[in-house]
């Protein structure tokens, strides 16, 4: 039997969770920018299945399914399929998590996302008629807990969380906001607040900007639940990419978006600093998002080994803090076989006549 998520976080247990799909994807041919609908799942299981398996080797105890904007409404509008439904998605998306997952002892989370009728309407019964169609795909299922994920408003989080927390299973709710608050101003802590009473058992940020940035929101999303007399788990799973400039509307409005993010890809010691940053500041369910690559979150379960008790599979193909380069003939490569080189590293782009930073589209 395995250990519920609850269950692990209630034990003090460090949850690493998984990466980005969609983008990794998009990148291997098998998803279509901008709207990042997951037809794969059915289309190309076998892509959808090896993503799997290599996010589980890095390390991860979580494997969420492939169903992010996986509603009908979403496929209509983004017109990448028409003959595939958003139940199918979700059915295969929710075999194919639990196949790999059974491979370890790593739990299956479904998530939901933002919709598309919100921004236009933002009625309640519209959503979370949306919400409910994909929860039934996912008690057919089993699936060992919900995530509630990518929700620019607390008020559609919310309506989410009160949709899945029928379905009998932990919830875990995550905002795509920055420090100043959701789209319309509602502050971290105030956002955790509401989730939590809505029915949320774990809460935090995930997406739209990086992961010092996120931990940062995570850490007012705490204060607020102090202030309130409140308890939750808290979850931080943020981009894999560079964005101090930290604007409000996320990576979205970044001049490299989507097709350049490459050039901000984080490095696997900066993924060690991350997860080190959201252990002090209390977090225990720690993963990634778009832009997180399997070395990402094998980087992840390698900086929290010592708490842990133990290295995923992946770090018998890689020596800890650059160990396996003292093998090497040449002084100037045994030099870098250390803690201290990476750690004080400062990277060059190669692009001596780029910016470091851009400037966000106004949205």
């Amino acid at each position: 039997m395995r250990k519920g998520i609850l269950e692990r976080l209630n034990a003090g247990e460090v949850v690493i969770g998984d990466g980005g799909y969609v983008m990794q994807l998009e990148r291997r041919g098998y998803v279509k920018a901008p709207h990042f609908t997951p037809e794969a799942a059915v289309e190309h299981p076998e892509a959808v299945r090896q993503l799997h398996r290599e996010f589980q080797r890095a390390g991860a105890d979580v494997l969420q399914t492939l169903t992010f904007y996986s509603s009908d409404e979403k496929l209509q509008i983004s017109g990448n399929v028409t003959d595939i439904t958003g139940t199918q998605i979700n059915e295969a998306a929710c075999d194919l998590a639990r196949e790999i997952a059974n491979e370890s002892d790593a739990l299956v989370a479904a998530g939901v996302s933002q919709t598309p009728v919100y921004p236009v309407n933002r009625n309640q019964a519209e959503v979370k008629a949306i919400i409910q169609k994909q929860l039934d795909v996912f008690k057919r299922k089993d699936i060992d807990f919900y995530m509630v994920e990518f929700f620019k408003h607390v008020e559609e989080a919310v309506w989410a969380v009160e949709v899945m927390k029928a379905g009998g299973k932990p919830v875990g709710a995550t905002l795509c906001i920055s420090p100043q608050g959701d789209k319309d101003g509602t502050p971290p802590g105030e956002c955790a607040v509401r989730l939590v009473r809505a029915g949320a058992d774990m809460v935090g940020i995930n997406c739209h900007l990086d992961p010092l940035t996120c931990v940062r929101t995570v850490k007012l999303m705490k204060e607020g639940l102090e202030k309130a007399g409140l308890k939750a788990h808290l979850i931080v799973q943020p981009l894999g990419f560079h964005t101090p400039e930290c604007n409000h509307s996320g990576y979205t409005t970044l001049a490299e978006y989507p097709f350049a993010m490459e050039a901000r890809a984080m490095t696997r010691w900066d993924m060690q600093k991350y997860a080190r940053e959201a252990y002090n500041a209390g977090i225990r369910y720690i993963g990634g998002c778009c832009g997180f690559e399997p070395y990402h979150i094998r980087a992840l379960a390698e900086e929290m080994s010592p708490e842990r008790g133990v290295l995923p599979a992946a770090s018998d193909k890689h020596g800890l803090w650059g160990a396996g380069l003292a093998t090497y003939g040449a002084s100037f490569m045994t030099e870098r076989a250390c803690r201290e080189y990476w750690e004080n590293l400062l990277p060059a782009s190669g692009r001596p006549n780029c910016p470091s930073m851009s400037r966000p589209a106004l949205k």
